[in-house]
């Protein structure tokens, strides 16, 4: 292979095969299990979408019940996590602490021959909430987090243990759209992290650890967070105009824009902006909703790119109330599905996956023993 036949970071690779979702094909667009993001995104639950993804078909309403119920029954946090949880810095990031009550509870509940793949799915997907807030609410008021929700969405569950109060039914309905938009998405990083783990035939909870841990990068899940640091910078959309053309010039990245993958638009941004923008009437909040739109123009005006799903994304998050430390954790309790299910799919069929390098080192050379150099 020469040098110049090198793919930078695997761009354009395909490194193997999945049936759980299409991204950036062509005339197809986003797609999970050949259910067209849109659709599922204007008519579904998140747990539908979960039940989709792991299931591989739509649940009717009597699975989606029973999968609903299974799922609120195994929010419950045993006392060791508790513990390790109190035992964490407060200032640690909210993707540490989920990464540790994921590796804890790996030790707790070890992955054997009695808890099958999709056991370890739906606890995880249950608990992971439960885990984020018991730290949170307990560095902060001293109090433990009530886990004992009626409410049996993750996106309402979510809410009310952030917000102690019943979720608002609108902010409810739009992070229920943001988990669908987020929750899968073929093979990014984080994903394939969980699969090359998965192929060295190593536990479920590793798998995941891995996942969080490249979710953590600010080129992956992190972008989020970097949006609303970057709209914060600006107090009107005048401001934001040229203090992004400015940027530009300076050659400076600016987070939540453009993809690896699509080339004409994320078909989840508009889904996204929209939320968004209802959001912005309904909280009357007149600022941020400009000053991104204005963003978004210079951008596309300048470079041709457009917003990701992270842009909106932060905006969205922002006018929940959600604390911008907590926008990759959604990210998680979200993509945790796709990651399940790229788990489970990568060990169906498992091979090692281990890629080769271009050397560029140096030319051989001949040992010379410490006393003669």
């Amino acid at each position: 292979m020469s040098h110049k036949s090198l793919n930078a970071g695997l761009a354009g690779i395909n490194a193997g095969e999945t049936s759980i979702s299409t991204v950036g094909k062509e005339g197809v667009g986003l797609r999970y299990r050949g259910y067209a993001i849109e659709d599922l995104a204007q008519h579904a639950s998140f747990e539908e979408v979960c039940f989709l993804l792991l299931y591989k078909t739509l649940p009717d309403k009597g699975k989606l019940c029973e999968f609903r119920e299974r799922l609120r029954e195994k929010r419950y946090l045993p006392t060791d996590i508790k513990t390790i949880l109190q035992h964490l810095p407060a200032n640690s990031h909210p993707m540490d602490v989920l990464r540790t009550g994921v590796s804890v509870l790996g030790c707790l509940e070890p992955e054997t021959y009695n808890n099958n793949q999709n056991e370890i799915s739906e606890r995880l997907l249950a608990i992971l909430p439960s885990i984020l807030f018991y730290w949170y609410h307990y560095h902060r008021s001293g109090k433990e987090v009530i886990t004992d929700v009626k409410d049996n969405s993750l996106a309402g569950y979510f809410l009310q243990l952030l917000h102690n109060e019943p979720a608002d039914i609108n902010h409810k309905a739009i992070l229920n759209k943001s988990l669908i938009l987020y929750a899968e998405h073929e093979f990014n990083a984080s994903t394939f992290a969980a699969r090359v783990t998965a192929s060295t035939l190593s536990d479920f909870n590793s798998a995941v650890c891995a996942a969080i841990g490249t979710l953590r990068g600010p080129l992956h899940g992190g972008a989020n967070e970097a949006t609303m640091e970057l709209l914060e910078k600006f107090q009107t959309p005048d401001e934001a105009e040229k203090g992004i053309k400015d940027a530009l010039e300076k050659k400076q990245v600016i987070m939540g824009f453009g993809h690896r993958v699509y080339k004409k638009n994320d078909p989840r941004s508009p889904i996204m902006k929209q939320c968004a923008q209802t959001l912005s009437m309904t909280t009357g909040d007149s600022h941020y909703m400009p000053v991104a739109e204005n963003i978004e123009k210079v951008m596309w005006d300048k470079k041709k790119l457009f917003p990701n799903l992270d842009f909106y994304s932060a905006v969205a998050y922002h006018l929940m109330n959600i604390q911008v430390a907590l926008f990759t954790p959604v990210f998680v309790c979200s993509r945790l599905s796709g990651w399940a299910a790229h788990i489970i799919e990568q060990r169906k069929n498992n091979k090692l996956i281990r890629p080769n390098a271009y050397y560029i080192g140096p030319d051989p050379k001949n040992y010379i023993p410490i006393e003669d150099r």
